[in-house]
């Protein structure tokens, strides 16, 4: 037996099964012309992951006016700030971790009411009808939270197609105008709600039923993608502008992207692995539905459209605001240019504002002229008022 032989058959003994990495690129990770079945990754339009331009502009302004609120909607220092979540059995599993989780986490605006309004059993072809049970079962968990729809200000939406047959991508499109319809459903219900997160599903590689396998949860992430791609194209039945015509949808961002290619990971560290999942390999065990609360957690206090109502008032920084005075002003502007041409005279002059924390909108882990140029978005939709 030649060693090439021997090298291989090694290769081929130690590999992982077929179930355990499927190949596929999650889309945060797909690199400039790199496409899959022709659609292009990130999670934006241009391929990128990050949140910016006017769409950000526009979500910063609905987050900074996120605020206690009484049970007619009316601002109150004493009232309540509700997440709602939105979805299926695998969002509920989750999101009653991430509730959980919250126990031990300090840091929580005390205002903030986390409500599960997410459903086993129900997928995104039966929350599109408004008169399903489903939207009474919310109003239910709502009372039963002591508060009410006019509360509700912020949403983690995740949602799929029980046992889809479909081709893709036709199957990703049936999924994108189902998110629409149970965003025209949101709109109605709750008049307060500011933003809406939404999110794909988590890795499928395991599955052992026809329930949503591989490659359909890979490509629920691109209804996402289409749905918030749509809305900021203009299209009227996602518009959250009443300068544009009826209000149709609650402004839509994405919230954590969940999928990761099994064992195989992805660039930022996360896996699936096969414990991460219960005996249908669909629903997360205790070990991921901890994977997605963690995932949560991280978002809510870190995504800029969050982190400032999510968080203890005092301790969510405001992005753009580089020259610490908790606004954005033209001053924020002059700060990015100092910091640009003299970072040491910037720290002096400013010495309380982390320039990373507050001026990187590109998440790059840099603050640059291109974060100036995103900057200047958010400037005009601040004082286009």
């Amino acid at each position: 037996m030649t060693s090439v032989l021997i090298l291989s058959l090694l290769a081929a003994s130690t590999a992982a099964p077929v179930d355990d990495c499927t190949g596929m690129v999650p889309l945060i990770d797909m690199g400039p012309g790199q496409t899959y079945q022709g659609q292009p990754g990130g999670l934006y339009p241009g391929g990128v992951k990050y949140l910016g331009g006017p769409h950000l502009a526009e979500g910063m302004h609905r987050a900074v006016r996120i605020r206690p609120l009484d049970a007619n909607g009316n601002p109150d220092p004493n009232g309540k700030i509700v997440l709602l979540s939105i979805g299926m059995s695998n969002t509920s599993q989750e999101f009653g971790e991430f509730i959980r989780s919250l126990d031990a986490y300090p840091d929580k605006n005390p205002a903030v009411v986390v409500v599960n309004g997410a459903q086993g059993g129900q997928d995104a072809r039966q929350i599109a009808n408004p008169n399903a049970p489903f939207w009474s079962v919310v109003d239910d968990r709502l009372a039963q939270a002591g508060v009410t729809r006019a509360q509700v200000q912020a949403v983690w939406h995740k949602e799929a197609v029980a046992r889809p047959t479909l081709p893709f991508p036709d199957h990703a499109i049936e999924l994108r105008e189902l998110h629409e319809a149970a965003m025209n459903i949101l709109a109605s219900r709750f008049p307060n709600l500011k933003i809406v997160y939404s999110s794909s599903r988590i890795y499928a590689g395991y599955a052992e039923t026809d329930l949503n396998p591989e490659p359909y949860a890979y490509e629920s992430a691109f209804s996402v993608r289409w749905l918030i791609r749509d809305q900021i194209n203009g299209d009227p039945g996602l518009n959250y502008d009443p300068r544009r015509g009826p209000v149709t949808s609650p402004w839509i961002q994405w919230g954590p992207y969940l999928w990761a290619d099994g064992v195989c990971g992805r660039s930022d560290g996360l896996q699936w692995f096969r414990q991460d999942f219960a005996q249908d390999g669909t629903h997360p065990s205790a070990s991921g539905r901890r994977k997605v609360a963690a995932m949560l957690l991280q978002h809510f206090t870190s995504a800029p459209t969050a982190r400032i109502w999510f968080l203890r008032p005092g301790l969510g920084v405001l992005l753009g605001d580089m020259n610490g005075n908790g606004q954005i002003d033209g001053g924020d502007a002059n700060a990015y240019l100092l910091y640009e041409a003299d970072p040491k005279e910037f720290a002096r002059r400013y010495p309380n504002v982390d320039p990373i924390e507050s001026g990187d909108i590109t998440e790059d882990g840099v603050t640059d002229n291109r974060d100036l140029l995103e900057f200047m978005h958010i400037l005009i939709r601040f004082t286009s008022l």
